[in-house]
């Protein structure tokens, strides 16, 4: 019997059998909680505090305008694909001085989405090498920005120095259509790794 509630997209339904964790990367100021929060079908939980002078000599803004709160532990957000299948994403905070809390998020995640911003792409290649470190398969994801340049799939890729079977896309975390785009490569991608691992 399902949940009086579960209609309203706060409780699960009776009928969810599988849970499926994903994680949301990137460096600092990259999208992630507008991207979690823009997917998610319940109101996401964020733990969001205002940024502070003391925080100015560790958090680099440079490329970064109008940043005025950053996530310190992480975002959190549902999307139930059907009867039995749901997904919970995970956003992690982008400083190196929450790569413990990163990892400790990342634990049980099959598989990773990092957000790239064109304007500082040599800042995600911490967060891909964690995520290779922890031997969890990515898509990479490059958010738009207004005013920031527009490249090639092909030099972004050659850029971030990607395998092959590595999916890149392009995406507004703002926008749920092209949000849900870039979830689907990931999905589709650890799918066809599940499949060809089997």
């Amino acid at each position: 019997m399902a949940s009086a509630l579960a209609s309203d997209g706060v409780y699960l339904r009776d009928t969810v059998r599988t849970a499926v964790k994903l994680l949301v990367v990137g460096p600092f100021a990259v999208g992630k909680t507008t991207y979690v929060g823009t997917l998610s079908e319940i109101r996401p939980l964020r733990t969001e505090e205002t940024m502070t002078q003391a925080g100015a000599l560790v958090d680099d803004l440079a490329g970064v305008s109008g940043k005025s709160t950053t996530t310190v532990a992480l975002d959190f957000g549902r999307l139930t694909l059907s009867d039995e299948l749901v997904l919970y994403l995970f956003g992690a905070p982008g400083q190196q001085r929450f790569t413990q809390v990163w990892k400790d998020i990342a634990h049980g995640a099959l598989g990773a989405l990092v957000l790239t911003d064109s304007r500082r792409l040599e800042q995600s290649f911490e967060v891909m090498s964690l995520l290779e470190e922890l031997d969890i398969p990515y898509a990479v994801a490059v958010n738009s920005f207004d005013g920031a340049p527009a490249f090639p799939g092909a030099e972004l890729r050659d850029a971030l120095d990607l395998l092959p079977e590595t999916p890149l896309v392009f995406c507004d975390a703002r926008d749920v259509t092209s949000s849900t785009r870039a979830l689907v490569t990931l999905v589709e991608y650890l799918l066809n790794r599940n499949q060809e691992n089997a």
